[in-house]
């Protein structure tokens, strides 16, 4: 069988095959309203869309889902905000979970320290982060990547993800005043850095090239290089 990273299906608004990761599924409910399908887990058949908040809507818009599935679909209101909170509400489960197995940190202190110890798989800052709190993270995770580079590592930078307000973590954490957080390694940790990467592909914006940091709801996947030699 064939691994899931190998798995492509055809777009459906673009007629590509894709990698199913740079995808989302979507089926018929019982009562005939297209949801999305998060898992890709859902029995029936189902449309693929390309993984991008723009695609959805244009594909709503040119009636896709209708043509693919060869019969008459409802639409929820406001289908791409349906998907975005969707994905937020796996990656929300995902940090749950990480945090659980121990894999994540939340505090100012707690996580530099985690970045400075190289223990950090993934950066988190809410979008509604004070700027000055942002750049001392920034500053860590930069000299982390750095270091990394200097070593010879062959993996990808470590990521920053700014994809969440404060409110949206503190609420789903139970913690209060989630501001920085970084996930630690560990297979609860990567199963949410994976997440939070397809959040970040749905809701990705243009980078800002002057701050270093993305649009609010998009994501900064990795750090630019350190210029320093």
């Amino acid at each position: 069988m064939a691994r899931r990273e190998d798995t492509t299906r055809l777009c459906a608004l673009t007629r590509q095959d894709k990698p199913v990761g740079e995808l989302i599924r979507f089926v018929l409910g019982p009562d005939g309203v297209l949801v999305p399908d998060t898992e890709a887990k859902a029995e029936g058949r189902g449309v693929w869309v390309t993984l991008s908040q723009s695609a959805v809507a244009e594909a709503v818009r040119k009636k896709v889902f209708a043509r693919s599935l060869k019969t008459e679909v409802k639409l929820p209101e406001d289908l791409p905000a349906l998907v975005e909170l969707r994905l937020k509400q796996r990656l929300l489960a995902a940090l749950g979970m990480a945090r659980k197995a121990g894999q994540f940190v939340t505090g100012a202190t707690k996580v530099k320290g985690a970045i400075e110890a190289g223990e950090a798989v993934a950066l988190i800052t809410a979008t509604d982060a004070a700027a000055d709190g942002r750049a001392k993270m920034m500053s860590a995770l930069k000299a982390l990547n750095y270091a990394r580079r200097e070593q010879g590592f062959d993996a990808a930078d470590v990521p920053h993800f700014e994809l969440l307000t404060s409110t949206e973590m503190g609420l789903a954490l139970g913690l209060e005043n989630v501001i920085h957080a970084a996930l630690k390694t560990g297979a609860a940790a990567q199963s949410a850095v994976d997440k939070a990467r397809r959040l970040a592909s749905y809701t990705a914006k243009p980078l800002d090239e002057h701050t270093d940091r993305s649009a609010a709801s998009g994501v900064l996947l990795s750090v630019e290089p350190d210029e320093r030699r």
